[in-house]
């Protein structure tokens, strides 16, 4: 094996190396038919660790040592764990780290014999409000001089924050990785198994890109301010108190668009919705937006609220219109938490909402086994087995979303036949890990304190039993959240609001758009479309009424 550090180099580190101020152990897997890569780096280390008494070596087989690899975590080679005696920081090597990531090592040594990420307090503070489990693996090449960067700040991460463990990742030695996080360049950084951003960023960026992730609210809380500093976010609360010209209810593409176009109306305007961005905040790619093709649902809601927040509106999120009435020309809009809104014309924009099936243990298991989005969750099931319910387009591609993932897909039908397009079952049908259960209908969820399996029955009774399942995602359509309206007008029988070409209503005042209505194509641009529409509606209405903005 060729010498991997030369003389001169040798000297400088051990010269180095005698700075170290606590113990740090190296902890090497390999395996008995080594690869060459896996000598390589046992070569390394085993000189590296030479260098200093501080410093000390223990190499492991990943195959005939099973208890140290599940103690440290690693399940590939090489792989190699830098840590001090007193603790595991979770600071991974995977690949030979010479070349440029020969320094990253060297850094990770001396922040642990220290015990200190070296990053400044506010940045430290900041990083501390990512209080769930986060692991970063950072793909690099060893010729790449901007990797290290963004490798030693995700260990700098790692020492600074205990829920956070940090990987750098040899992207030549692993060439799966590659594909399955779609690695077009490096540094490339992986947040919980979700490809995420590309380059070495600054450690404020890098850590708001973490947030907006694990912690989306806090991230839109910072988020927020930063805009106000920067006079881009002029928000103001909803009053209950006064009666507004145009209220929009709901958050998604149909209400932000109408928000645009009522506040450039200059309108006396207040928002009042749930979920920012609605159900697009669901699809991890949305290519479809023109003029911003590949681009993740969640950032495109953001887009769209940060937009609509330039404007100087009254804006209430996370909140839901349970009613609206009206009564001498004024909507009564009641929310969720009971606090009542006011307002001279309403644009309703609420979507839809998963349609559940209403069985035993369903409301329960929400959250902790049972969801509504193969495409965000898929990788917190690699390696077991789910179940998907439905047989229609949704579900197929749910089922295919898992495909990279689960070790055994159950597909539960209540119909003999599948409604999906054939494309899409034979594209799934033909994968030996999925099982269908056509005919079959969900009677309970079952489980403790999180799923544990599904019951199951043939719709005509003859058969009954249970699956044990890691989780389960419901895909069986969705429905109109327009109880609010059901006595005030009368619903289509799909539940929809039927409007006119402008949006209006057979209510007065009352516009609507997007997904909650009976326009038949639910796509993001017809639904921004028909939002932008009813604004212009509205405010034709004030004008023609000259409704102001008191009684």
């Amino acid at each position: 094996m060729p010498q991997m550090i030369d003389e001169k180099t040798g000297r400088e580190l051990k010269s180095l190396l005698a700075g170290l101020v606590q113990p740090v152990k190296l902890v090497f897997f390999t395996q008995e038919m080594a690869c060459e890569s896996c000598r390589q780096q046992d070569g390394l280390l085993r000189t590296v660790a030479g260098l200093s008494d501080k410093l000390t070596l223990e190499v492991y087989d990943l195959v005939k040592d099973p208890g140290k690899a599940r103690e440290y975590g690693v399940a590939k080679v090489p792989g190699t764990a830098v840590v001090s005696e007193k603790k595991d920081y979770g600071i991974r090597f995977y690949g030979v780290t010479a070349g440029y990531e020969f320094s990253s090592l060297v850094e990770a040594i001396f922040m642990v014999s220290r015990g200190s990420s070296g990053l400044e307090k506010e940045i430290e503070d900041i990083l501390l409000l990512i209080d769930v489990p986060v692991h970063l693996e950072v793909m690099v090449t060893l010729t790449c001089p901007y990797c290290p960067q963004m490798v030693h700040l995700a260990h700098q991460m790692a020492v600074a924050n205990e829920n956070i463990r940090a990987d750098m990742i040899d992207a030549a030695e692993f060439p799966q990785l590659v594909q399955r996080y779609f690695v077009q360049g490096v540094p490339r950084t992986i947040i919980n198994e979700v490809p995420s951003f590309e380059g070495a960023l600054p450690a404020f960026e890098a850590i708001m890109e973490i947030l907006k992730l694990v912690k989306p609210h806090v991230y839109d809380r910072i988020d927020a301010q930063m805009r106000e500093a920067r006079g881009e976010r002029y928000v103001m609360e909803v009053d209950p108190e006064r009666v507004y010209q145009a209220i929009i209810v709901g958050a998604g593409p149909a209400a932000l668009s109408a928000a645009v176009y009522a506040a450039r109306k200059d309108l006396d305007l207040a928002i009042i919705g749930n979920r920012v961005g609605g159900q697009i905040t669901n699809t991890a790619i949305i290519d479809n937006w023109l003029g911003t093709p590949d681009i993740n649902g969640q950032d495109l809601a953001r887009r769209f609220r940060d937009h609509v927040e330039r404007y100087p509106i009254a804006e209430l999120f996370d909140v839901a219109v349970s009613t609206v009435t009206k009564d001498d020309g004024v909507f009564h809009l009641e929310a969720s938490d009971g606090t009542t809104f006011k307002a001279r014309s309403v644009i309703f924009c609420s979507g839809k909402e998963y349609r559940r099936l209403g069985v035993p243990g369903e409301s329960r298991f929400i959250g902790k086994g049972i969801a509504f989005c193969a495409t965000c969750d898929a990788p917190i099931y690699r390696g077991k087995t789910v179940a998907v319910v439905g047989g229609g387009n949704s579900a197929f591609s749910s089922a295919r979303d898992l495909l990279p993932f689960a070790r055994e897909i159950h597909i539960i039908n209540i119909l003999n036949d599948f409604q999906a397009d054939p494309v899409l079952v034979n594209e799934v049908k033909n994968n030996r890990h999925v099982r269908f259960h056509p005919g079959m209908q969900v009677e309970e969820f079952l489980g403790r304190e999180k799923l544990q399996g599904v019951r199951v029955a043939s719709v005509d009774g003859s058969t009954r039993f249970d699956l044990q399942v890691d989780g389960v995602f419901l895909e069986i359509g969705l429905k109109p959240n327009a109880d609010a309206l059901k006595n005030l007008l009368t619903l289509n029988e799909n539940g929809e609001v039927p409007v006119g070409r402008d949006q209006s209503t057979e209510v007065p005042g009352l516009f609507a758009a997007g997904d909650v209505t009976d326009e038949p194509e639910k796509q993001i641009v017809v639904a921004a479309g028909a939002g932008a529409k009813a604004a212009l509606a509205a405010y034709d209405y004030i004008l023609r009424n000259s409704l102001s903005v008191f009684p």
